[in-house]
């Protein structure tokens, strides 16, 4: 049996330096080719509201003004509800208009939760609006919108 020597398979250093820098491409213009809108994340919101109204007030929603680094921004979510098996919070959903998927996170309390907070980091890739709905166990429906804007290396973006 004779081997044979196929000089095809062998890298080059061009082609090396032509496929690391398809590599650096897509790693940079990835992130920005799907981001969904602020249209998205409202049909988003509509498949899972329908067109109930929501009103402001008992949750708050705690994020930076400024995220110096997006990767990775601390979120915090309070709904005041007291809890009770006649009036608790049933879940809260994270949206944000400027990542890939339009829901960010889903959150489910029960009565025995005590308390209905939740805390988590999220990327986000540039400025956005974050929002988060309460649904309410009588159906009701709360929501607070915050923008975070993201700087490149501090310097804003």
């Amino acid at each position: 049996m004779t081997l044979q020597f196929d000089a095809t398979l062998v890298p080059n250093r061009r082609r090396a330096l032509q496929m690391a820098g398809l590599a650096t491409l897509a790693a940079v213009l990835a992130p920005r080719m799907a981001l969904a809108t602020e249209a998205q994340v409202a049909e988003e919101m509509k498949k899972l509201f329908g067109g109930k109204s929501m009103g402001e007030g008992k949750i708050k929603l705690d994020l930076p003004e400024i995220a110096e680094n997006g990767l990775v921004v601390p979120i915090n979510i309070d709904v005041d509800s007291p809890m009770t098996d006649a009036d608790f919070v049933k879940s809260v959903h994270v949206f944000a208009d400027g990542n890939p998927l339009p829901q960010v996170v889903t959150y489910t309390f029960a009565p025995e939760s005590g308390r209905a907070s939740a805390s988590t980091r999220m990327r986000l890739a540039q400025t956005q609006n974050v929002i988060a709905v309460a649904e309410m166990s009588n159906g009701a429906l709360y929501s607070a919108k915050a923008q975070v804007k993201v700087t490149i290396g501090g310097c804003g973006g």
